[in-house]
């Protein structure tokens, strides 16, 4: 098994599980991201970006294209979700004894790796720094 197939392997599974969370905000709404930017004296607006980060970013890594550009936005939206949401949770533990962020830094780091590594040959841009 080629190496192109592994990244292809992670683009997609980050992409697909990444966008059923995306999903779930275009159907239910952003009400609260917005309430939690606010509380944090941030402006509720910013709470868009979100489909940014859930729906277009994921949409990129199936696409194959602007792969890392794709990654950097979920990198993002990953650590303003660890900030906003889950502070109080990096250094706990939840009721099964697994990290209580274990999902965001899934998330988080598998991100990061496809950002490190690119797309691989099985997309539907040439190799370039943004792919």
């Amino acid at each position: 098994m080629s190496t192109d197939n592994a990244k292809l392997i992670l683009r997609l599974t980050l992409g697909i599980l990444l966008l059923f969370h995306g999903w779930a905000k275009v159907t239910g709404g952003i009400g609260f991201i917005e309430g939690l930017l606010q509380n944090n004296g941030l402006p509720g607006f910013l709470g868009y970006l979100v489909y940014v980060g859930e729906v277009v970013a994921p949409l990129l890594l199936l696409a194959g294209a602007y792969v890392r550009v794709g990654a950097a936005l979920i990198i993002g939206n990953m650590v303003v979700a660890i900030l906003l949401v889950h502070t109080g949770d990096i250094f706990a533990l939840n009721g099964t004894g697994g990290w209580a962020i274990e999902l965001q830094m899934f998330y988080l780091m598998n991100a990061v790796v496809i950002l490190m590594l690119g797309a691989g040959k099985y997309s539907f841009m040439p190799a370039s720094k943004w792919n």
